[in-house]
């Protein structure tokens, strides 16, 4: 398909730079295709009379880590600054990277991090790594002069949040965002970026869902800087996607089965969520448990298997999530809300505001 369908134009004012305050005051625009009306202006703590008892919530739980890395990289006697963003790790002391600058890296190059980037921290306060391998678009793979959990700790001493681009670029990082970038619930460290629709949950809004009758699953999906990337081919055929590692346990693909064959409706928050739980079905919808890469790109035409209603924020132009919502709900459907979105003022991006998309047909 020819990229340019899923493009948009968006006023700079309505990326969000922070998060509505408390996380559930956000508002979300209600998308069910095919129905009068196809769009509704509600709020995210709507959520608890929109969803049905015997609904199922399914969300990942994944936590990031602080993964942009400030070093210098060295070649002979010569030294220059660079920036690493870890986006999968691949075995205990190994990661793939993004570089910045990446042109001269080269092959066996050594690259510092130390505690202040100026090259004078002691030795016990550096890490080193080695690349093994480089990409295209600023891909390398790194070997850690640490593995396992000293690295874990590491990365965690030298490393900084990785906000998106669009928030990083027109603010500095700051002690918020620590637990503003971290889902309530989130638990198993690996991502390098946060799965943004399940911010807006709050223990409040978790217990009137559960008496409501709504169950919450939980599944794994350790999302990548791939997902900041935008598509540069002008056909989504040519898009290589990059895999993330995901898991889902054979007892959460048990109840959500049951839930089901019993009438309820499984509700993915989260595009990751939802591409978790379509790498996990089988061709009639039944889902099984997973464990390892996925790199499922879904655009339109792709006929989903396991998931009935996504509750996800607003993506970019020309990215593969909005993609992703377009194959959900339908191209033109997602056209005409996300221009309502742009126009009634709502928020975009990670700290921006929800919607509940009902699947087309």
């Amino acid at each position: 398909m020819d990229v340019g369908l899923f493009d948009f134009a968006l006023p700079e004012e309505r990326i969000a730079l922070r998060p509505a305050s408390p996380r559930d005051a956000a508002r979300m625009l209600v998308v069910t295709p095919g129905t009068e009306p196809e769009l509704a202006d509600r709020g995210v703590r709507d959520l608890v009379g929109l969803l049905r008892p015997g609904d199922a919530l399914v969300l990942n739980d994944t936590k990031v880590i602080p993964s942009r890395l400030y070093g210098r990289r060295h070649r002979g006697e010569s030294a220059a600054r660079i920036e690493i963003m870890l986006h999968k790790r691949e075995e205990a002391d190994l990661w793939r990277a993004f570089a910045r600058p990446a042109k001269k890296i080269a092959l066996g190059e050594d690259v510092v991090f130390d505690t202040d980037g100026a090259g004078n921290a002691c030795e016990l306060m550096r890490l080193r790594a080695m690349v093994e391998e480089k990409g295209e678009g600023g891909e390398v793979l790194l070997r850690f002069s640490l593995a396992g959990a000293y690295l874990d700790e590491a990365i965690a001493r030298l490393g900084e949040l990785p906000l998106p681009p669009y928030i990083a670029g027109k603010r500095a990082t700051d002690s918020a965002d620590a637990a503003d970038y971290q889902t309530t619930y989130a638990r198993e460290e690996g991502a390098v970026a946060a799965p943004t629709a399940g911010l807006h949950f709050t223990p409040e809004l978790f217990a009137a869902l559960g008496a409501r009758g709504v169950s919450r699953h939980f599944v794994t999906l350790h999302v990548g800087a791939g997902t900041f990337l935008p598509v540069k081919a002008e056909d989504t055929d040519d898009h290589r996607m990059h895999a993330e590692w995901g898991t889902v346990s054979p007892a959460t693909a048990e109840a959500l089965n049951a839930v089901k064959a019993q009438g309820g409706r499984i509700v993915c928050v989260g595009t990751t969520s939802l591409r978790l739980l379509e790498s996990a079905a089988g061709e009639d919808g039944v889902l099984r448990p997973f464990s390892g890469d996925t790199a499922i790109f879904i655009t339109p035409g792709y006929r989903f298997r396991a998931v009935d209603l996504l509750m996800t924020n607003f993506h970019l132009p020309r990215s593969t999530l909005f993609m992703l919502v377009s194959a959900f709900s339908g191209l033109e459907t997602m056209q005409r809300a996300y221009a309502h979105a742009i126009a009634d003022g709502y928020r975009f991006y990670s700290y921006g505001d929800a919607s509940l998309l009902a699947r087309a047909g």
